[in-house]
């Protein structure tokens, strides 16, 4: 039992060290992004959202900001109220949808 409990332990312990860099990095994201709305580079998530339900009103199930081609954008999946799943891509600074298409992964 005793040869249990290290294994028990040491995962734990690997997936503790896995997930540690992941929330490390998402909590540089959101000190990031609260830089750049500061600074006006970018709009607050929640007119992100705004926009985002205006075309396809739903459920939000991921949003992430990255840097593509020098401007921020906002990458938004999200559930509409028929079961479809949609990917959507709005400019970070002034909203504008740049591209909305019914995810196709399965």
């Amino acid at each position: 039992m005793k040869y249990a409990n290290r294994i028990a332990v040491a995962v734990l312990a690997v997936a503790a060290a896995v997930a540690a860099p992941t929330l490390a990095n998402a909590d540089n994201d959101a000190r990031k992004a609260a830089e750049l709305m500061k600074a006006g580079e970018i709009l607050p998530l929640e007119k992100i959202i705004e926009r985002a339900h205006a075309e396809h009103p739903g459920k939000i199930l991921e949003t992430d900001l990255d840097m593509e081609l020098g401007r921020y954008v906002y990458e938004v999946e999200l559930l509409d109220d028929k079961g479809t799943v949609w990917e959507m891509e709005l400019d970070a600074k002034t909203g504008e949808i740049l591209r909305s298409k019914i995810d196709t992964d399965d």
